[in-house]
């Protein structure tokens, strides 16, 4: 029986929570720029990045978790240590985050002089932001056991409750009464998809002695996570690094506020290219698996081909209405100079090819050419900054060369694919590669059973 390669509730499911990702950010930056004043609205930028920062300890542990779960998964393994392994960095994330919460509360309670209310908002809004570490790690141990619909369904809760958070904030719901909701709100969806994911042998229902198992993961893993962790960080720090550039140039207010929000549309579009190529994924993995090339390829450019569905309506927008869509969402509190826009669309499409190629190198265990592509993104983007703050860039000026070196970033990293998971996918024979070895990462063909909608 021949495999199908995308399971249409995936599909549907999957492109909702996408959709609602990017709208949430947008309702966010809208909600917030006509309720909060420009300089508050700033400082929850601000909490926001440092939040986001928390993936640089990552490592791309989490890519590495799926690679060795989907094995377990496709090979029908009953073994307890990839499970426990998973609960282990699962409960180091939950620390993690807590721990960074807290901190956030006590800093801008005792260092800044807030208000004990207002240090409690960038605390819970740093929780709220934060525990997408967590999340970020259940989604791809769910896939890996094919668990993507119920993972998908509980984003989908999450979203629209959000969505329907930030309205109530325009019709005069307390800020802080909004975090709490939507942070126990989290605890929830949390609990439900550990449960099925520990039912469905993708975390252990043993918790005790987590750390040793988190150790014993470090262990075995260094080589692989000192390659994928190089690329992680990277990326994390080229995403994040204009957050803490454009502050110290200009100031708070209206630039980080422009910054801010081109950056919503392109990781917005990141976001919806990412729920994609997830959707592809199983198929792609086990093609190679299977060293069927072709397929490989068509599951790759039919998620090109996918993604270039939202980026084409979104650059139609940008193209025909920038200003007033930037003037609607921003209100007073900033205006985005026109000439960002073509930026934006050079950003979208660079975006797209970058998320293909990353979906396939990463999720094929192709991490030694990421760490290589990622260190040279950080040193280029490094470089960008020193010379931002020394010859004085505008705003303008700095997305632009921000781009710059993302596209050229993007296009490097399809060159990589095509060297690698798709030539090694065209090979029938035993060569060596850059990857982990075949066992380690997929199963071979013979013992990978059909998927029951995705294969």
């Amino acid at each position: 029986m021949k495999r199908r390669m995308i399971s249409l509730p995936f599909l549907l499911l999957r492109a909702t929570t996408a959709g609602a990702a990017l709208v949430t950010g947008l309702l966010q930056t809208f909600v917030f720029a006509h309720v909060l004043s420009a300089h508050r609205f700033s400082l929850f930028i601000l909490v926001a990045a440092v939040g986001y920062s928390l993936w640089l300890v990552d490592f791309g542990i989490v890519k590495i978790l799926f690679v060795r779960l989907r094995a377990r998964f496709l090979s029908r393994d009953s073994g307890d240590s990839v499970p426990r392994q998973a609960s282990a960095v699962v409960m180091f994330y939950f620390g993690l985050v807590g721990t960074g919460a807290l901190l956030c509360f006590v800093f801008m309670a005792l260092w800044t002089a807030a208000p004990l209310g207002e240090a409690a908002e960038f605390g819970l809004f740093f929780l709220f932001v934060s525990l997408n570490l967590v999340w970020f790690a259940l989604r791809y141990g769910a896939i890996a056991v094919d668990e993507y619909v119920l993972f998908e369904t509980l984003e989908t809760v999450r979203r629209v409750a959000y969505i329907a958070g930030l309205a109530a904030m325009l019709a005069g719901l307390p800020l802080i009464v909004m975090l709490i909701a939507l942070d126990l709100l989290w605890g929830v969806v949390i609990a439900i998809c550990v449960r099925r994911m520990i039912a469905r042998g993708a975390l252990s229902p043993h918790w005790t002695g987590w750390l040793r198992h988190l150790r014993a993961f470090l262990r075995a893993n260094k080589t692989e996570i000192a390659r994928s962790g190089a690329y992680a960080i990277s990326e994390i720090y080229a995403y994040n690094l204009p957050y803490f550039i454009v502050p110290y140039l200009f100031g708070l207010g209206a630039p980080p506020i422009i910054l801010d929000t081109v950056f919503k549309v392109f990781r917005g579009g990141a976001v919806v290219f990412a729920a994609v190529c997830d959707i592809l994924v199983p198929r792609q993995t086990s093609a190679l698996a299977e060293r069927n090339g072709p397929a490989l390829v068509r599951a790759t450019l039919a998620a090109a081909a996918l993604c270039a569905i939202p980026a084409g309506v979104a650059c139609g927008i940008f193209l025909f209405a920038a200003d007033p869509f930037f003037a609607i969402l921003l209100g007073n509190a900033a205006t985005i100079p026109p000439a960002t826009t073509p930026i934006l669309i050079v950003l979208l499409g660079a975006n797209l090819v970058h998320m293909v190629t990353y979906s396939v190198l990463v999720h094929n265990g192709f991490f030694k050419d990421m760490a290589r592509l990622g260190v040279g993104l950080a040193a280029a983007m490094t470089g960008l900054g020193l010379v931002a703050i020394v010859v004085r860039l505008d705003i303008v000026q700095f997305i632009a060369a921000y781009a710059a070196i993302y596209s050229a970033g993007a296009l490097v990293a399809a060159v990589m694919m095509v060297r690698g998971p798709f030539r090694l996918a065209h090979d029938k024979g035993d060569r060596e590669s850059d990857i982990l070895a075949p066992g380690d990462i997929i199963a071979p063909a013979a013992a990978a059973p059909r998927a029951r909608t995705i294969g």
